[in-house]
């Protein structure tokens, strides 16, 4: 009896699969006689493990396989949204999921606490359709980068990341260096303990830049003196602390080849001396991200963007589909890429949580005529990765 109730349903998912590929074209038709007949892709599997129902099937010779991304919108209206289409020229899967996103995902430290102790700089994702947080090291993926155009949850993501670690560490094992050219993204930081400046004009980064330039010089130099391969392998009188660099619409500093070649070096290098860069803009291009920069920011975070050139660029492709009515969706791509809900924190949540790690002696160190020590007029760049002349 199981087995029948079984098989009953496998052929009224077949059924429907068949409805999606008449309504989408999906068919090549041929002649038998007088009659004309339609080819449907060949369905050659249906499994159900109760989260999911998963679709193999596999096209007719002739038929177009850039079609089936073309009509997903149809497997959308018969499926559903909360579905995934994946294949290559001839072979497909059709992934129905029962489950699907939050509606808004509330950002609660004490939720996500048991989920992050132990790692050394947890970055936050957020969740995906299961429930499941995803959670990753930042000291061993140190470069990411965040895409997304305005509305679409790319502020309150990078809020949210700080506002975890200035929780998470304390002031003496993490400090927080902040670029924010646009002057509306960092207000939140100012007098925060671990914040040890925000630049809000170019030649207050340049210092800052300059700084954690020759920042990276005394700890590569500590490690070669030490022979050890990573700051924390450092001897407890020598331990330095962890330093987070968080540059938004770091594109205004790119035409100037002094800081885009600095915030290259600490991108590239920043690995094992325990300095993290988290980058953002709302539009990702050829020219603001070249070859160079693109390659060391391996952990993207794709937040809706407008076209498809964007996401392609930015290595989250499909993240131009998602709706404008689910804030807060993004793609993941670390080995592979995934579609997460990320944690929602506004403002005044976020004022609140801070008001406990804000300090009356707080100095911004860059900020106007301070000017902390520094070697030279000139920054301090490696010759492993010189900028082109």
């Amino acid at each position: 009896m199981r087995k029948m109730i079984e098989f009953i349903a496998r052929q009224r998912a077949k059924s429907r699969l068949k409805r999606a590929f008449y309504h989408a074209g999906l068919y090549v038709s041929r002649k038998t006689g007088d009659k004309e007949i339609k080819v449907f892709p060949r369905i050659k599997s249906v499994m159900d493990d109760g989260k999911k129902l998963v679709y193999q099937f596999s096209l007719v010779t002739g038929i177009d396989p850039k079609e089936v991304s073309k009509r997903e919108y149809i497997f959308q209206q018969i499926f559903g949204n909360n579905i995934e289409v994946d294949g290559d020229h001839k072979h497909f899967t059709l992934t129905v999921y029962r489950k699907t996103f939050p509606k808004e995902l509330k950002y609660d430290y004490d939720a996500i606490l048991p989920i992050i102790m132990g790692l050394n700089l947890p970055i936050v994702a957020g969740m995906d359709r299961h429930g499941q947080w995803h959670v990753f090291d930042a000291i061993n993926e140190p470069g990411l980068l965040i895409s997304g155009e305005p509305g679409a949850g790319k502020s309150s993501q990078v809020r949210s990341i700080i506002s975890t670690l200035i929780q998470y560490k304390k002031p003496h094992e993490l400090e927080i260096y902040l670029g924010d050219l646009k002057m509306s993204e960092f207000h939140l930081f100012y007098d925060i303990e671990h914040v040890k400046s925000v630049c809000i004009y170019p030649e207050d980064l340049r210092k800052m830049l300059m700084y954690l330039a020759e920042e990276m010089k005394r700890r590569g130099e500590l490690l070669n003196k030490y022979r050890v391969t990573h700051v924390n392998k450092l001897p407890e009188s020598e331990k330095v602390p962890y330093i987070l660099i968080c540059i938004d619409e770091f594109v205004m500093i790119m035409d100037d080849n002094h800081m885009k070649s600095m915030l290259i070096q600490l991108v590239a290098l920043g690995r094992a001396l325990g300095m993290v860069c988290v980058l953002s803009l709302q539009r990702p291009s050829h020219d603001i991200l070249d070859t160079k920069i693109r390659s060391c920011l391996t952990v993207r975070m794709g937040f809706r963007v407008s076209d498809f050139s964007n996401a392609k660029i930015n290595g989250t492709p499909g993240a131009e589909k998602i709706a404008k009515e689910t804030p807060g969706r993004f793609l993941l791509k670390r080995s592979d890429i995934t579609e997460l809900q990320a944690p929602f924190l506004d403002e005044k949540h976020a004022e609140k949580i801070l008001e406990r790690y804000k300090s009356t002696e707080w100095k911004n160190r860059f900020a106007g005529d301070s000017n902390p020590s520094i070697p030279s007029n000139e920054p301090v760049i490696f010759n492993m990765l010189e900028e082109e002349q």
